[in-house]
């Protein structure tokens, strides 16, 4: 199953948690193994360089329109970055679900986030775990 986790890179502790808990440990559902794929955009990656906004957006819209589920941090920073609304845009027009979770801690959360969101969960990796799936599956 691909999951594509947005983020900001100047709250990039979000994002390395999650995709810790998502890529970096073994999944099973009724004792058969599941993968995750990252299709999220990495640091290092050279799409950050795109020559203008345009670009990066369709490079993002590939990796979300490649994606079954997209997760999304609901860090207050969410209700001022422009590319998580872009991302937010691009899962509804491609269809896809959102999971929102609420870093740990947290004591609001962003509301474009929220609003958007097929499902929220709390800073609990089993239970962000259980959305992905099952939101990923159609469920």
């Amino acid at each position: 199953m691909n999951v594509f986790i947005s983020h900001s890179w100047s709250y990039s502790g979000h994002y390395e948690r999650l995709a810790e808990w998502i890529f970096e440990q073994a999944w099973s559902v009724n004792d058969q193994p599941i993968r995750f794929f990252n299709t999220s955009v990495p640091r290092d990656n050279p799409i950050h360089f795109a020559p203008n906004d345009a670009t990066l957006q369709q490079a993002i819209y590939e990796r979300i329109a490649n994606s079954h589920v997209l997760v999304i941090p609901t860090g207050m920073y969410a209700n001022h970055s422009k590319w998580i609304r872009k991302e937010i845009d691009g899962a509804k027009l491609y269809g896809k679900p959102i999971v929102a979770v609420d870093p740990w801690a947290q004591k609001r959360a962003s509301s474009v986030v929220a609003s958007a969101a097929s499902e929220s969960v709390g800073w609990n990796k089993q239970s962000i775990i259980n959305a992905v799936w099952r939101l990923g599956n159609g469920r």
